[in-house]
């Protein structure tokens, strides 16, 4: 794939050494020769606080593999509070124009990788404006409905300013990628006649170096049947549910534990949901790195996906299934829409509506009963994994066409 030295500027609100997707396609446009740069915030996410060995500062710049990164600052503690969110979204946007401003001339192409708010695209709309430089955005979240799932009022004001943004935004984009093909007909509302193009997230697959072995002491799981959530913890994936469902099952399956691994704005308020309702079996890990993942997949019978019932959610393929198919493992789906009709019409195992309480301890109890006495069945489901893996979420494919738009 190594051509002319492309020069790229990437914009996103998150970047290494925070775990997503965009810091493997970068990685793989460094290793073809691209002229890459970035431009993100200061890593916060998702505690909402700077990570060890940076600085909040206004503005600064590092170095990934070679790649400077021009680094904003953000707003301390945004992770628990609305109004430091919404300011937070907006100072990306202030400070994020005045870096596009100064070196948005140089590049030939600008990359918005769009997880979180729409709004961060809004630099990149400046350099598209003043520089004319050719844009291409790969949306991971739908808006304005992802702002409405995460709880905001429809009010008429507020629908008329974020769809006047998003109609903006994607008629200035000369490419436009999505990680869902469900998303595709909400987009073309504001861009009729514009081609929108599916590129799902593969796996993200990392290399475990040496010395990050003894970061953390041995990840070793409970006897017995262990259910495993990874990812972020927040109110949309629906764990209140989830826990309870599991605690219904756990008074007939003591023996079988619900592991979250994961941080996020909800997860003081499950710990103090189990504390109250005295449920037993659940337990919160934490945050770990994407390299641990791998051993919690393989001590784990049964992995778990869940998102609150919404329009919205029900066309999205969160990033975790393909990281799940990976592990060949059954995948127990509390949710709706594309992801659930994917593994049953894939047989990679069971699903339950995820506002039915005594629905998902039933399946809680299918899985376990599943696991125990279908050897079988569970080996069938992890060959189904590696087939859809292999024929959906092909890494070099996706990247292939990210890379070659004109």
């Amino acid at each position: 794939m190594r051509t002319n030295r492309k020069k790229v500027l990437v914009i996103g609100e998150v970047f290494y050494p925070e775990d997503f997707l965009i810091n493997d396609l970068v990685s793989e446009w460094i290793d073809n020769g691209y002229d890459v740069e970035v431009l993100a915030r200061v890593p916060s996410y998702p505690y909402g606080r700077t990570f060890d060995g940076y600085k909040n500062r206004i503005y600064q710049k590092d170095d990934y593999k070679g790649a400077t990164v021009h680094r904003v600052g953000f707003v301390q503690g945004y992770k628990n509070s609305l109004i430091k969110k919404i300011l937070n979204y907006m100072l990306f946007v202030l400070l994020g124009t005045i870096v596009v401003l100064g070196i948005g001339r140089r590049f030939e192409r600008l990359f918005i990788y769009h997880t979180g708010p729409l709004t961060l695209a809004l630099p990149g709309m400046a350099a598209k404006k003043l520089y004319g430089v050719k844009t291409t955005i790969w949306t991971q979240d739908l808006w304005p409905d992802t702002v409405y799932a995460y709880g905001f009022k429809k009010t008429g004001i507020l629908h008329l300013v974020l769809c006047n943004m998003v109609r903006f935004v994607y008629k200035n984009c000369d490419n436009i990628f999505v990680t869902c093909r469900g998303f595709i007909d909400r987009i073309q509302e504001y861009t009729p006649g514009k081609e929108v193009k599916t590129a799902p997230n593969w796996p993200i697959v990392e290399d475990l170096e040496p010395s990050k072995e003894n970061e953390h002491e041995a990840i070793k799981l409970q006897e017995g049947i262990n259910f495993t959530f990874t990812g972020n913890v927040g109110k949309v994936q629906n764990l209140e549910n989830v826990i309870a469902g599991f605690g219904e099952f756990h008074q007939f399956q003591p023996d079988a534990n619900l592991n979250i691994v994961g941080d996020g704005s909800n997860l003081d308020d499950l710990k103090e949901y189990v504390r109250q309702k005295g449920i037993e079996g659940v337990t919160f890990w934490g945050r770990y790195p994407v390299y641990t993942m791998p051993e919690f997949y393989m001590q784990s019978d049964v992995l778990l996906l869940s998102l609150i019932e919404s329009p919205i959610f029900e066309l999205t393929i969160p990033l975790k299934f393909q990281t799940y198919l990976t592990a060949g493992k059954p995948i127990l789906g509390i949710i709706k829409g594309d992801v659930a009709r994917m593994i049953e019409e894939n047989n990679l195992g069971y699903c339950s509506d995820p506002d039915n309480i005594e629905q998902i301890s039933q399946t809680f109890s299918r899985m376990t009963d599943l696991v125990v006495n279908d050897s079988l069945s569970v080996e069938e489901m992890s060959n189904n994994c590696k087939q859809l893996l292999e024929n959906k979420f092909d890494r070099k494919k996706i990247i292939h066409d990210l890379s070659t738009v004109q």
